[in-house]
């Protein structure tokens, strides 16, 4: 039996999965860790801490197989970035996704005339939470750091130099960046001149399912495996939540809501949107995932009980405690509506100055009324990015859902309702680390691409209930006007809340 152990580095924990080519999980590790406290609007994570819980994973996953370890297999989030010395040593804490510290020169960027181009080849519309935006803003706030540094890289390749002292990036992850052509696969120039950096600065693309081997003797005797075991650099999380719920088939559509959330759909070909509504990226050299990820997720859920009802909120009994409380109010939260911009936004409006708002607040709504409308309104945002996504790829045809949220029934059945569709569980939350091992299997020639799907074995079907869906298309169509009123006003409230009057 071959096994083979799917890493996925994650913002808010890793996780390390053991996983057979017959389709079972046959052992599992998870470390979680806290972002580091920061200036308003600063997301980082402490890079030693994440090398750290990559090692306790495999670490603990090795003990429990018997026998050779086939490979090991990555996914990893986008959009992160640490610069790194001479020595590959980091000069700055890992910048994630969620930072929003360069949304000025994010949003300069997207009014000048290279916007279009920059976002048409590279695939990853202008935003704070690209690496592009990142490296400007640490040319002109951190000079000093920006004068030295001899690499911008993301937390993937920097285990992969702990690892085995090579600079590589797989093309999923650079297709995220802001900085490499995705048709070439090759650093995109234009990007690299508005960033100010020549392509020397960054890593040696590759393909995903590119295998390194020679490990360093100190991390084979540590992580107990074979210096010579193939470890196979993976793609991002995003498209390997794709590859690992089985949504890998013209018109299947993947859904995920974790701490954050995201709509995504494969296609054979990159998916331009004149509107710069979903991104673009790769999975292989044959595929791309188009689609579109929110900010606010899960995440939303502990805000509003941290700090409105002041309890705490760490683990999966807390999200079905929320959604049980949310369930006295009923679908559609009795014309409450939640705009759920509290962390900005990125798909379809890639706004950091986006804010949250509960709208149509009448004498009869209670708690559980705004608990719902948070729930309701993390489903409206994804229901657009899928309405961007159809308009642009192609006609959604099957759902799959993944990610933390599937552990709530209640969730799943109210945006089963929502889509008026039938959605399909496939597996547990460990999508990623599932398509990162998949993706190995198919590195080594275990597997074949058209393999995959014999695995997977629907768990659960979620069928909608017509009449609530009837009575949320209309909640939705205010939902989805509310923005366009809103984003001057959002901009205007965030210059006032900047001049310190």
């Amino acid at each position: 039996m071959h096994v083979i152990i799917g890493v996925d580095i994650g913002t808010s924990g890793t996780k390390a999965i053991a996983f057979t080519h017959e389709g079972q999980v046959t052992g599992n590790a998870y470390v979680s860790y806290n972002p580091l406290v920061g200036a308003p609007g600063y997301h980082e994570l402490d890079p030693e801490v994440l090398f750290s819980a990559v090692i306790t994973c495999i670490q603990q996953v090795v003990k429990g197989i018997s026998g050779p370890v086939a490979g090991v297999s990555f996914s990893a989030a986008m959009h992160s970035l640490i610069a790194v010395d001479g020595n590959g040593e980091p000069l700055t804490n890992v910048i994630t996704w969620a930072d929003a510290r360069s949304a000025e020169y994010a949003e300069a960027l997207k009014q000048s005339p290279a916007d279009k181009e920059i976002y048409k080849n590279t695939g990853t519309p202008v935003h704070p939470m690209s690496p592009l935006c990142k490296i400007m803003w640490l040319r002109n706030n951190q000079s000093h750091i920006f004068a030295v540094t001899h690499k911008f890289i993301s937390i993937k390749e920097f285990v992969f130099y702990r690892f085995f002292k090579q600079y590589l990036v797989d093309h999923s992850v650079a297709s995220a960046t802001g900085l490499f052509d995705i048709y070439k696969k090759t650093w995109y120039a234009p990007a690299l001149q508005a960033a100010g950096i020549t392509s020397d600065k960054l890593s040696q693309p590759v393909s995903a399912t590119y295998m390194v081997k020679g490990l360093a003797a100190k991390y084979a005797k540590q992580l107990g495996i074979d210096a010579n075991t193939p470890f196979i650099i993976g793609a991002s999380d995003g498209c390997l939540a794709n590859l690992g719920s089985n949504a890998t088939h013209p018109g299947d559509l993947s859904v995920t809501i974790g701490t954050s959330g995201a709509v995504r759909m494969i296609a054979n070909k990159p998916a331009y949107d004149k509107q710069e509504r979903i991104f673009n990226y790769i999975l292989t050299d044959e595929l791309y995932v188009s689609g579109g990820a929110i900010n606010n997720g899960v995440v939303l859920l502990k805000w509003y009980t941290e700090h409105f009802l002041k309890k705490p909120f760490s683990s999966g009994g807390d999200l079905s405690w929320f959604v049980q409380q949310a369930e006295q109010a009923p679908a559609g939260a009795d014309g409450l509506l939640f705009l759920p911009y509290i962390l900005g936004e990125r798909a379809p409006v890639w706004d950091a100055n986006a804010k949250g708002v509960f709208v149509g607040i009448h004498s009869g709504h209670t708690q559980a009324h705004f608990m719902r409308a948070i729930i309701e309104g993390i489903n409206y945002a994804l229901y657009q990015v899928a309405a961007s996504v159809q308009e642009t790829v192609g006609a959604i045809q099957h759902i799959y859902a993944s990610g933390g949220f599937i552990n709530s029934p209640l969730w799943l059945q109210w945006l089963t309702d929502l889509f008026g569709k039938e959605i399909n569980l496939i597996n547990s939350d460990d999508a990623s680390s599932v398509g990162a091992a998949l993706l190995g299997f198919q590195a080594l020639g275990i597997m074949k691409t058209d393999d995959t799907s014999r695995i997977f074995h629907i768990q659960q079907q979620y069928n909608p209930n017509m009449e609530l869906h009837a009575r949320y298309q209309l909640y939705y169509k205010v939902y989805a006007g509310l923005y366009n009123k809103l984003k001057d006003d959002f901009q205007t409230l965030n210059n006032i809340r900047l001049s310190g009057l």
